[in-house]
């Protein structure tokens, strides 16, 4: 740090282009030094993303999967199920549009402490205030307007740190890095869940730890990682009206099928796996019959059950896509065992049908997590657009999570949830064929 400070902006620019030149042809040499990369460096950008996705999503998890449905009963004139739909339609618009414009912003940053670091670090205070402030109120609208400020939070977050795998992580271990990140959020999930039941009966104190773990999130992950170089450096973008609306177009179609590809893999993939997930306490309670606390107690057995899957799939595929120098192996496999493991709940409307659902599609989504973090990265355009492009590519999530239960909402109430298990399965079986056929990618 000290001698590259040393240097002049052009000498450090000509560094920066020669250090991706050289990560482009080795695999093993980082992008933001064109040197190899310690095991002492490695494993803290792996602590920082596994702490990240543990922190952020256990917080999220705890709302979400949680206490938020349970919530909706305390709104009066409201049908919780059709809330669901409704408030996750905004919110997910929310996410939209904030994880691109929050991607694209890093993009064009050029502060001394990096182009990503603030961001993190603004979205982890914005998404945990906002998330806690979502409880506070028995308000539709306001309810609303507090939870989608915490989604612009969360991709502020997100988005430019989601880029670092680009900008700073070796080609040859990303599919590591992106499995710690994965197992992260993978299990963060379930823990999130375990410890919302806690507070099914008592909310408020439930939304106050969900909003400091959010927090921690960012802050945590900021702290653990090695501190990012300055960006002063770097050629100032344009900033008319014109040229910062320009940044925001997304790639040419005839060049980057490939990453179209991905995107429409994601998205089903998505759509599929909140149609399941954000319904899971209505499943357990209205398709299987359980009371408010036989339903506690079964949905921490299964979260307790995807936690340990999570931990076993997230922590071997990553490195094993890595070792194989392939990506679409493992999400083609983890997509067929998610479309197994949402069968089971349809066939079998019981307890054990749950822990089923667990077991085979916490493993499935645990390892497509883990690897397709990589296989996003893997099929860039430009690498210099990374957190714009990766912003494109998580609308794919945005999109799957707005679409995912609207679809499951609409299919409940129309048609009940006998129907709605065999279009998650139709969906991830879909996502599954638009991975098998991208080419540049093995």
């Amino acid at each position: 740090m000290a001698a590259t400070a040393t240097l002049s902006k052009e000498e450090r620019l000509a560094a920066h282009n020669a250090a991706i030149a050289a990560a482009d042809k080795d695999p093993s040499l980082s992008p933001e030094t064109g040197k190899p990369v310690s095991k002492s460096t490695l494993f803290r950008f792996g602590a920082g993303f596994l702490v990240f996705g543990i922190l952020w999503m256990s917080g999220l998890g705890i709302v979400s999967s949680v206490l938020l449905p349970e919530h909706y009963k305390a709104i009066e004139g409201a049908d919780p199920e059709a809330l669901v739909g409704i408030v996750n339609s905004f919110t997910a618009v929310a996410s939209l549009v904030s994880n691109l414009l929050f991607g694209n912003f890093s993009d064009r940053s050029r502060s001394r402490f990096g182009r990503r670091t603030p961001w993190i670090v603004f979205g982890a205070f914005l998404g945990g205030v906002m998330l806690f402030l979502t409880g506070t109120t028995h308000n539709a609208v306001l309810l609303i307007i507090f939870y989608c400020a915490c989604m612009f939070g969360l991709n502020c977050m997100i988005a430019p740190l989601v880029a670092i795998l680009s900008d700073r992580v070796p080609s040859g271990v990303r599919g590591t890095m992106s499995a710690f990140y994965g197992a992260g959020s993978t299990i963060g999930a379930p823990i999130g869940t375990m410890i919302g039941a806690l507070f099914i009966t008592n909310l408020i104190p439930g939304f106050a730890v969900a909003g400091v773990l959010m927090f921690l999130g960012g802050a945590v992950a900021v702290i653990i990682m090695p501190r990012e170089q300055s960006a002063d450096y770097l050629p100032k973008e344009e900033s008319s009206v014109k040229d910062v609306l320009a940044s925001f177009r997304p790639p040419k179609f005839s060049t980057a099928h490939d990453f179209y590809k991905a995107f429409a893999g994601r998205f089903c993939m998505l759509v599929s796996y909140q149609m399941i997930n954000v319904y899971q306490l209505y499943i357990i309670q209205n398709y299987i019959g359980q009371s408010v606390k036989q339903s506690a107690v079964t949905i921490s057995v299964v979260s307790s059950i995807i936690m340990v899957v999570s931990l076993v799939g997230s922590f071997i595929s990553g490195p094993v896509s890595d070792l194989i120098g392939r990506r679409k192996v493992p999400v083609i496999v983890a997509s067929v065992l998610f479309a197994v493991g949402i069968a089971m709940p349809w066939i079998f409307p019981s307890s054990m049908g749950m822990y089923l659902f667990a077991g085979i599609a916490g493993l499935g989504y645990a390892v497509y997590s883990a690897v397709d973090q990589a296989l996003l990265v893997d099929v860039l355009p430009n690498k210099e657009e990374a957190g714009k492009d990766l912003g494109i590519l998580n609308l794919a999530t945005t999109l799957g999570q707005m679409c995912g239960p609207i679809i499951m909402s609409a299919i409940v109430v129309n048609a009940g949830y006998s129907f709605a298990f065999p279009v998650s399965i139709a969906l991830a079986i879909i996502g599954c064929f638009f991975i098998q056929i991208i080419k540049g990618v093995k």
